[in-house]
């Protein structure tokens, strides 16, 4: 018996039809049950939040895992394989706020995200020390309040930005879904996880072709 991982939401969604495609759609339901068989006997899924898929292929409680490349630079992704890049669910990271927003002398940046440690990095990398401020949703108010002079966020359409009056400012990293995979499953696993691995990789071709 194989484990997949699934992160809830929009990854999930956009992965069904590669799932469906390749004869492990989820055969029960994936709205109320966190671990759920597939129409393959030998695979199973587990349905949990994108922040965990990282830790859960780590530890070895799922064998392989899809999850966002944003969490993975976050959460580090040196423990696990990152074999392939399915090309769904993308967007953009970026430092966003509101227009005209320029560094302040007088004080550090006031940066508001859910990602401290690609900030943190990102802005080293320019020799600035910003002060990080964590919040976990609702980011885009964060600028309006004066709680942060600009946010760190995924961006899809920038339709929200735009909302709020925000603009984006620079662009940090491009993000889609990647399937990574447990060390220690790949060599005890191979065959196995070997023959899901092409499967992924015939599908997503074919769906990008």
């Amino acid at each position: 018996m194989l484990t997949l991982a699934l992160s809830k939401g929009r990854i999930l969604e956009e992965t069904l039809p590669t799932l469906q495609a390749i004869g492990l759609q989820p055969a029960g339901d994936i709205d109320r049950l966190l671990r759920v068989p597939s129409r393959h006997p030998q695979v199973q899924h587990l349905i949990i939040r994108p922040t965990d898929v990282p830790t859960y292929v780590e530890y070895g409680a799922a064998d392989f895992g899809i999850v966002g490349k944003d969490i993975l630079m976050e959460h580090g992704s040196g423990s696990l394989y990152e074999p392939l890049d399915l090309g769904i669910a993308q967007c953009r990271l970026m430092v966003a706020g509101l227009p005209g927003t320029k560094p302040l002398r007088h004080r550090r940046l006031r940066v508001a995200t859910k990602y401290p440690e690609i900030t943190r990095r990102y802005f080293a990398q320019q020799g600035k020390q910003v002060e990080i401020i964590k919040l976990y949703g609702s980011m885009e108010l964060a600028p309006l309040v004066e709680l942060a002079d600009v946010i760190v966020d995924l961006v899809a359409t920038g339709k929200t930005l735009k909302a709020n009056g925000l603009v984006e400012l620079e662009h940090i990293a491009d993000v889609s879904s990647r399937l990574v995979v447990n060390k220690a499953a790949m060599k005890t696993k191979h065959a196995a996880l070997r023959y899901w691995l092409d499967r992924f990789r015939e599908a997503t071709e074919t769906a990008h072709a």
